[in-house]
């Protein structure tokens, strides 16, 4: 049970007392000199977060008692900072009619320490109502996953569902999917992979479906027809054009940026940046097709810092230094994990030529 000490009581009313007598520049103050000498803000940090809610029509001001409910649930000063920073609000809340409670389900959920300042970090949970829909959505959830444990995950994964009616929103998304032939397991499927995917409004659902038929030739029956639903309902048209007449300054037709998407539509979820940089690389340096990419779509997705790129400098030196017999493309090479690709092309040949190694290492950090 959240207890304070009568000492901190005393200090917090009397904090309590006069945040909410005092003028507007001193209640700032206050705050400034409660964040600085009990969270470790720097003057500027404590400055610029009071100024979010100094102006707040919100006069329950609870700092102390907040610091002693964190406190007890275990969580370091450093984290409360950095909840405090990304929800200032909390400074202001009242702490044990509103936060409390909801802490106390999340609790039940199994949420505690670092989960559960990653919960509160990302989601609106001062201002969703607890009877009207967190408790709703829990009850929902439990009905739609069927056990505890997968409503835990899936609120983890995706902290905002709290903030929504989903029995109100996600139904007649479910039932219109249902209604174009997809099966429950492959809804709930996509659920789990982007858990807002469901909270969009069905006329993008159906948007997303008619462009991927229309547009670019997907069968519905493709397995990756969900996948392209996901990504499709996520991008507006203008960024998805975008996108698109990036891949056909490249060169790219139409005919292979649709194989491009049949493949792999999470190709179009990379920021348009990164797919001019991988485009450039692929075609103007090492001068594949888009013939070629599109046929092997996953290359343009893996990363290419971590892994394209170090993976293609040791494929050159295996066959500058003739240390593989036969062809060997990079896509071979860059779809391997990383224990296959280090036991394969990296360490049969260290002892004899420990520089592949250290090349290796190099180009990865």
């Amino acid at each position: 049970m959240f207890r304070i000490s009568s000492k901190k009581h005393l200090f917090s009313f009397t904090f309590h007392l006069f945040y909410s007598t005092a003028p507007a520049t001193c209640r700032a103050n206050v705050l400034v000199d409660f964040m600085v000498n009990s969270l470790g803000f720097s003057t500027q940090e404590a400055i610029s977060t009071s100024d979010k809610v100094t102006r707040s029509r919100i006069r329950n001001h609870e700092p102390h008692l907040l610091l002693d409910l964190f406190d007890q649930m275990g969580i370091n000063k450093l984290q409360i900072k950095t909840l405090i920073s990304s929800s200032p609000k909390l400074l202001i809340c009242r702490v044990d009619k509103n936060l409390l409670p909801k802490i106390k389900v999340l609790q039940q959920l199994g949420l505690s320490g670092s989960d559960l300042v990653t919960f509160i970090s990302k989601s609106d949970l001062l201002t969703t109502g607890l009877h009207t829909i967190i408790e709703p959505n829990l009850v929902y959830l439990k009905e739609l996953l069927g056990s505890h444990d997968s409503v835990t995950r899936i609120i983890m994964k995706e902290p905002r569902l709290f903030s929504c009616n989903l029995h109100k929103v996600m139904p007649p998304n479910i039932t219109l999917l249902q209604n174009l032939g997809f099966s429950r397991m492959d809804i709930d499927k996509a659920f789990h992979r982007h858990p807002r995917f469901l909270l969009n409004n069905p006329v993008k659902l159906e948007r997303a479906v008619y462009q991927l038929e229309k547009i670019f030739h997907m069968p519905r029956e493709s397995r990756m027809f969900i996948h392209g639903v996901e990504v499709l309902v996520s991008l507006d048209e203008s960024t998805l054009e975008r996108k698109l007449d990036i891949y056909r300054s490249f060169g790219w037709s139409d005919s292979d940026i649709c194989k491009m998407v049949r493949k792999l539509p999470y190709c179009l979820t990379t920021s348009e940046a990164k797919i001019r940089i991988t485009l450039k690389f692929f075609m103007n340096e090492l001068g594949y097709e888009s013939s070629y990419l599109a046929s092997y779509a996953p290359l343009l997705k893996y990363s290419f810092e971590k892994r394209v790129m170090p993976r293609n400098e040791i494929l050159k030196f295996l066959k500058e230094n003739q240390l593989v017999k036969g062809k060997l493309c990079l896509y071979t090479v860059v779809k391997c994990t990383e224990l296959q690709f280090l036991e394969k092309y990296v360490l049969p040949f260290r002892a004899t030529m420990p520089e592949l190694y250290d090349l290796y290492m190099k180009t990865r950090s």
